[in-house]
C-alpha cells in the first residue's frame, strides 16, 4: 500500500469512530430501539500524522456507523476505539456502560511517515478492548473509558476522562465545550515516545526512558446543527497538548496535537 493509501486508511478509522459520536452528539445517547439504525455522511478531518508529529494530515472521507438495540458497529461516543463493534451493557436513564473491541486499520506510526523517525522502527497495528461509561444530562456529560491492547503489540493501556457542558442558544443548535485528560501506562508511552539504546544508535536520537502518567490534556469545542430529524452538520475542535514523558520525548516535534472535523450526516 502506498503512503497516501495508508494515510487514507488511518483517517478512515478516525472518521468511522467520529460517525458513532456524531449520531448522538448534543443529545442524550440513544436508548435501545427496534431494528437497525444507520448514520452515514461525509467529513473533512485534520489531525497529526502520528503521535507527536509536527505534520498535519488533511483528509476528506465518508462516515459510517450502525446500531441495533444496544449493539453498535463502527463507533460509539466515548468508547475510545477506532473502527470496531460493541454493546451497551447498561442503558438506564442518564447512565451508560459498555464494552467494545476495535483495531487499527494501519500501522499508527511508520518510519516512512517522517525522516525524523528513521531508525526507530514501525509501530504495528493491533486490536483493542474498551470498557466505557458515561453520565448524560441535557446540559452536561461526563465520559470515561479504559482502552487496552489485546493484540500483543505493546500499546499498553490508556484511561480517558472528558467533561462536557452543553448549551442550546436556538432550536436545533447545540454548542458543547469541556476539558479532558488521558493517562497512559508505561508500555504505551515506551512504544510511542521511548527510545532504547538500539533505536538511539540507529536514529541518532538520545535514549529516552518513558514511563506512565498523564499523556494528553485537551479542551474540546463543538457545534452541531440539526437540519431535520435525520440530517445534521457539525464542527468539532480539540486543542490537545502532550504532557509528561510524551512531551519530553525526542520523538515529539510538536506538543500541540490538535484535531478538527467538519461533517454532514444522515441518520435513518
Amino acid at each position: 500500500m502506498t503512503v497516501q493509501g495508508r494515510q487514507r486508511v488511518q483517517a478512515l478509522a478516525a472518521m468511522v469512530a467520529l460517525a458513532g459520536a456524531c449520531a448522538g452528539q448534543g443529545v442524550l445517547p440513544p436508548a435501545p430501539a427496534p431494528g437497525w439504525q444507520f448514520t452515514v455522511g461525509m467529513g473533512i478531518l485534520s489531525q497529526p500524522r502520528y503521535p507527536g508529529s509536527s505534520d498535519t494530515l488533511y483528509t476528506g472521507l465518508p462516515l459510517f456507523s450502525a446500531d441495533y438495540g444496544r449493539f453498535f458497529v463502527g463507533g460509539a461516543s466515548g468508547a475510545g476505539l477506532p473502527a470496531g463493534a460493541g454493546a451497551y451493557l447498561v442503558q438506564d436513564g442518564p447512565w451508560r456502560l459498555g464494552l467494545g473491541v476495535g483495531a487499527n486499520l494501519r500501522k499508527p506510526r511508520r518510519e516512512a511517515d517522517d525522516p525524523h523517525l528513521q531508525g526507530l522502527g514501525d509501530v504495528d497495528g493491533t486490536e483493542f478492548g474498551s470498557l466505557f461509561a458515561s453520565y448524560n444530562k441535557p446540559w452536561f456529560s461526563a465520559r470515561t473509558s479504559v482502552v487496552t491492547d489485546i493484540g500483543g503489540q505493546h500499546q499498553g493501556t490508556r484511561l480517558a476522562l472528558d467533561l462536557e457542558g452543553r448549551f442550546s442558544p436556538v432550536h436545533d443548535l447545540m454548542l458543547t465545550a469541556g476539558p479532558g485528560l488521558t493517562w497512559a501506562d508505561s508500555q504505551y508511552t515506551r512504544t510511542f515516545f521511548g527510545i532504547d539504546r538500539g533505536q538511539s544508535a540507529r536514529s541518532g536520537l538520545p535514549v529516552h526512558a518513558a514511563g506512565s502518567g498523564i499523556n494528553l490534556a485537551r479542551f474540546a469545542l463543538g457545534a452541531d446543527y440539526r437540519l431535520s430529524p435525520a440530517w445534521g452538520v457539525g464542527l468539532h475542535l480539540s486543542a490537545a497538548s502532550l504532557r509528561g514523558d510524551a512531551e519530553a520525548s525526542p520523538i515529539t516535534e510538536r506538543k500541540a496535537q490538535n484535531t478538527y472535523a467538519l461533517f454532514g450526516s444522515y441518520r435513518f
